[in-house]
């Protein structure tokens, strides 16, 4: 049962350490989404996918198997409105937007990373999600959570994976298979929120707004360098939402009334036109790559300014608090819900419901042409998971 996950370990010393007795699972951290297509490959019965490397808003269970980790979702609330309704690691009452666009587009949902059960046939068929709740581009970031995956460790973890699956199908089909699949990394506002914007981190006071995204750009850079050189072809990153808008943001806004937070969106919409612009260049500069990015601020800018338009009662402040006790930080069994959470487009300070969750994913599939897998497309797009 734990084969997988035992495998990658002895890959990675670093995880040896941190591995108790009884078998608890690592540390490790951060935003991609893997979606399969029916494509068999030549040799292989197994999947072109796609590979998931992101944050809270794309974690599909990785973070609940940190015990350490501050980053939970592992308690109720969280997936109330999920299967069994019971939490089972997404940040969410639901549903991510990555699973809603991969169930509309014919595709199954990938697992995570962490998950004790997977095996190699596993990933072949399903693909692997990376991300982890807390993480971000930067080291540094989220590290108040204790355990959470970074970018880097992400891409560390997934180089563990290449190596299983080169021993289960050999070198050629190996490379092959991870030609062929599509790549999504969405994360960057913990980037701000749980680091820049806090006084706590060097980086505060270390860099300005201009020089602090261009420091997130150049790493950037460097981690989808890298993921190119392990076979990324197919990559789409994900640009940030307007996260000053979010109701932890409100409470913490100078503003009487709550509203959103003008400096954290301005630094969303910087980091979006450099991201835009690595994109390109990147699409340029490295060979048989197909680098894209998808821009959803003004999707869900629109759902948060305009939520009666949308169908929804309130867009600042969270279903699931403790009523007038602001931020409560997180869903707990003792917190109070709002009485219909589909009027709701926040579940929590930080992450949206389900309905809103539907809605954006929606408006991305129509804003970005994603079509399913019955339906013809030269380039078949990944699905994203945009931060907000």
């Amino acid at each position: 049962m734990f084969i997988y996950i035992e495998k990658v370990l002895t890959k990675h010393a670093i995880f040896v350490r941190e591995r108790k007795m009884k078998n608890k699972l690592v540390v490790a951290v951060v935003s991609v989404i893997v979606v399969a297509a029916s494509v068999v490959l030549e040799g292989c019965e197994c999947r072109t996918v796609q590979f998931i490397f992101g944050d809270s808003l794309s974690d599909v269970g990785n973070n609940k198997y940190l015990s350490k980790s501050l980053a939970q979702a592992s308690l109720p609330w969280y997936g109330i409105d999920f299967g069994n309704g019971l939490p089972n690691g997404r940040f969410s009452n639901g549903r991510t937007v990555a699973d809603i666009i991969g169930d509309q587009m014919g595709l199954p949902r990938p697992p995570p990373f962490l998950d004790p059960s997977l095996t190699e046939d596993d990933i072949l068929h399903n693909g692997l999600n990376y991300a982890s709740g807390g993480g971000g581009i930067l080291n540094d970031t989220g590290t108040y959570f204790i355990q959470r995956f970074s970018l880097y460790k992400q891409i560390e973890l997934f180089e563990g994976t290449q190596e299983l699956i080169r021993e289960k199908i050999g070198k050629e089909e190996a490379d092959k298979f991870f030609k062929e699949a599509r790549y999504v990394v969405a994360l960057g506002s913990n980037d701000f929120i749980n680091n820049y914007l806090m006084p706590v981190y060097r980086d505060s006071w270390t860099y300005n707004d201009d020089t602090f995204i261009q420091y997130l750009i150049q790493t950037l850079r460097a981690q989808l360098t890298a993921l190119h050189a392990l076979g990324a072809r197919q990559l789409m990153v994900f640009g940030l939402g307007p996260m000053g808008c979010i109701p932890l943001q409100r409470v913490l806004s100078s503003s009487a009334s709550g509203g959103c937070q003008h400096r954290t969106n301005t630094l969303a919409l910087s980091f979006n036109k450099a991201a835009a612009k690595l994109m390109d260049d990147l699409g340029k500069q490295l060979a048989n790559s197909s680098f894209r990015f998808g821009d959803a601020y003004d999707v869900v800018n629109d759902v948060i300014s305009n939520p009666n338009k949308y169908g929804f009662e309130n867009s600042d402040s969270p279903c699931c608090s403790f009523g007038r006790i602001r931020p409560a930080l997180t869903c707990l069994p003792a917190s109070r819900l709002c009485k219909d959470r589909s009027k709701y487009v926040f579940w929590d300070e930080y992450h949206p419901t389900d309905s809103a969750n539907q809605l954006i994913a929606n408006e991305l599939i129509k804003k970005f042409g994603f079509l399913r897998l019955n339906q013809s497309s030269s380039s078949p797009s990944p699905s994203p998971s945009p931060a907000i």
